[in-house]
């Protein structure tokens, strides 16, 4: 078992789950021993991927955003890298919403499969509702004040307050790069230190995934026995495959209609470190491979290359945002919540700024749901319902946040006469 790959555990927990799951809801007091028993260790599995999610933005987004100190020599190129990734990332966040909003997967479960589903995973309903009432009372502009902390520790002790916590993230970045290096030097060490740690901690937690998945799995047999329900994720997996091909679709436009470069010449260009992308699930374990084929195989020049590549890494995760999209609503609609144009905003909006703090690991986009999930006030139980195919999915992921940093390093090359 030690030399399966982690992927290849997770589905095989996923399989056991599921046969553990109806073989026990055969027998009498079965189901009561998989919910007394084995769901409480999906539950912990869950909570830790929760209690790693304000770690994981502190550290990864102050990182990131201090390590782009270099755009004060490379304006220029600073500039439009960012831009362009950030017009990328909406536009992939976009592309999973009116995906998912069209085949509508969490639709087809039927209504007897949902309400036990909402029965089984239920939070606070009540909260939920004052919430919402809430909000509806709050004038234009209260989402743009709620943006801003009065207190950071006082957001971070609420997943829900997680646009905050990325704020602060956001401005305390921003104000090591505007102080001198000699004085932000051991602060940067800190987080740079921080960050090795919290990652460190997510391959800890993904050592417990095929054990979580088989107790999720088997609970969610027992609760929801619906073959629907399953139909219905496979049709999730489809729709979010839909969204990442055609992501891959609009780079391919792209980078034709900026670089007149055909689209033969990008995707074979690419392709190695797409591989090993797909392999590896880790952006930043597939940078070295991605900097020689973008250098080597696509003619972008070494300074761009190595400048533009690096950053994308940390900030550009256009695979991430359309499954974040595809995610969130799909879980809604599995729960029979119908969330409002401006909570689809709301979405667009945290999924882009999550994408930032998206650590470039396997299995990181999973805990930048639980942020997106609950800003959009989605039950974060929901993650139960996805994470059992979420690292084959994921490995899907990784080859489109690969293949957008090559399309954007080429476009920026251009931009700037760097670019064979």
């Amino acid at each position: 078992m030690r030399k399966l790959a982690l992927h290849w555990k997770i589905l095989i927990g996923m399989v056991l789950g599921v046969l553990f799951g109806v073989l026990l809801s055969l027998v009498s007091g079965g189901p009561d021993f998989i919910k007394d028993y084995i769901k409480p260790f999906g539950t912990i599995f869950i909570n830790l991927l929760k209690l790693i999610a304000v770690p994981l933005i502190l550290a990864s987004l102050i990182k990131g955003v201090s390590d782009l100190k270099d755009i004060s020599k490379l304006s220029q190129m600073g500039g439009r890298t960012i831009l362009t990734y950030l017009a990328t990332t909406l536009t992939a966040v976009t592309i999973g919403l009116i995906l998912v909003n069209i085949i509508q997967p969490g639709k087809s479960i039927s209504v007897e499969t949902r309400n036990e589903l909402v029965e089984a995973y239920a939070t606070n309903t009540q909260e939920k509702q004052a919430v919402a009432a809430k909000q509806k009372e709050a004038g234009p502009l209260q989402a743009l004040v709620d943006v801003v902390p009065s207190n950071v520790f006082l957001a971070a002790s609420n997943n829900r307050n997680m646009l905050q916590v990325i704020f602060f993230a956001l401005f305390f970045g921003i104000g090591m790069i505007l102080i001198p290096s000699k004085k932000v030097k051991p602060v940067k060490k800190f987080f740079d230190s921080f960050n090795s740690i919290i990652l460190k901690m997510i391959d800890l937690i993904m050592l417990a995934a095929p054990y979580g998945v088989f107790a999720l799995l088997a609970a969610l047999v027992v609760e929801a026995p619906s073959l629907e329900l399953f139909q219905a994720l496979a049709l999730y997996a489809i729709t979010l495959l839909l969204g990442l091909a055609i992501m891959i679709g609009v780079y391919i436009i792209i980078v034709r209609v900026y670089t007149n470069k055909k689209m033969n010449f990008f995707m074979k260009g690419i392709a190695p470190a797409q591989l090993l992308a797909f392999s590896t699930s880790s952006s930043a374990a597939t940078l070295p491979v991605t900097m020689e084929c973008v250098e080597e195989n696509l003619g972008v020049d070494e300074e761009v290359a190595s400048f533009v590549l690096p950053i994308g890494a940390t900030i550009n995760m256009d695979g991430t945002s359309v499954y974040q999209g595809v995610a969130a609503v799909f879980i809604a609609q599995a729960f029979g919540l119908d969330l409002s144009l401006s909570a689809q905003l709301g979405i667009v909006f945290t999924a882009t700024l999550a994408s930032i703090g998206t650590a470039a690991v396997p299995s990181a986009g999973i805990v930048m749901l639980v942020i997106v999930l609950a800003q959009a006030g989605i039950p974060e139980a929901g993650l139960a319902l996805i994470f059992a195919i979420d690292r084959p999915l994921d490995m899907c992921r990784t080859i489109v946040n690969v293949t957008g940093d090559a399309a954007v390093s080429m476009i920026v090359g251009k931009s700037i006469g760097k670019l064979k």
